[in-house]
């Protein structure tokens, strides 16, 4: 069994990978839901989608007690268009 804080690590990068990778390819997407102030609902498949891979590839009592998604989520694609005019910020 791998260790616990490795599993995590594995985790948080597989979080941030697909984070990445909704942010790669729905740029357009992404800045029009900023400046709309309707990111989650512009991307609800893009995001749901994330989600059940992130989830498929973790240990279910992992995915139970983390927000790791949720936290690559607004870490990698959020915070990297701060810049986009938005009322929201």
């Amino acid at each position: 069994m791998a260790d616990l804080p490795d599993e995590k690590a594995k985790a948080k990068r597989l979080a941030r990978a697909i984070a990445s990778d909704i942010s790669m390819y729905n740029e357009e997407k992404i800045i029009k839901g900023i400046e709309q102030d309707n990111f989650f609902d512009a991307l609800k498949d893009e995001l749901e989608e994330g989600r059940e891979l992130y989830k498929s590839r973790v240990s279910p009592d992992l995915y139970a007690q983390t927000n790791f998604f949720e936290r690559a989520v607004v870490d990698v694609i959020l915070k990297a268009k701060g810049h986009v005019k938005s009322k929201i910020w």
